[in-house]
């Protein structure tokens, strides 16, 4: 029954994950469209024909930063969080046990 709900929460989290993922392509599609847009702007008229390869240079630049900060989704965070939390339950758990055999054994 424990596996069965462990599988649960991954298969949970790599769902969670994999909107976020969804979700960050589509904001940084978003930032870079909006920087290019901004950028063209400052330009002559006659170099708006750069906008879409200043577009893909500015969208690459930011996958390539967001990739380097190594972060991480809040699900997935929260997540890790639940299990520390049972694991810290756990440990001080065990540590009641042997404090008992302990005594015990004395």
């Amino acid at each position: 029954m424990r596996s069965r709900f462990n599988c649960y929460t991954i298969n949970a989290s790599f769902k969670a994950a994999r909107e976020n993922l969804t979700l960050v392509n589509n904001s940084i599609e978003q930032l870079a469209k909006q920087l290019s847009d901004r950028i063209s702007a400052l330009l002559p008229g006659d170099a708006g024909g750069i906008k879409k390869e200043l577009e893909a240079s500015i969208h690459s630049l930011l996958q390539s930063t967001f990739s380097k900060m190594n972060l991480v989704s809040r699900e997935e965070f929260d997540v890790q969080t639940a299990v520390l939390q049972r694991t810290r339950e756990k440990l001080e758990q065990l540590e009641k046990q042997l404090e008992k055999l302990k005594e015990n054994s004395s």
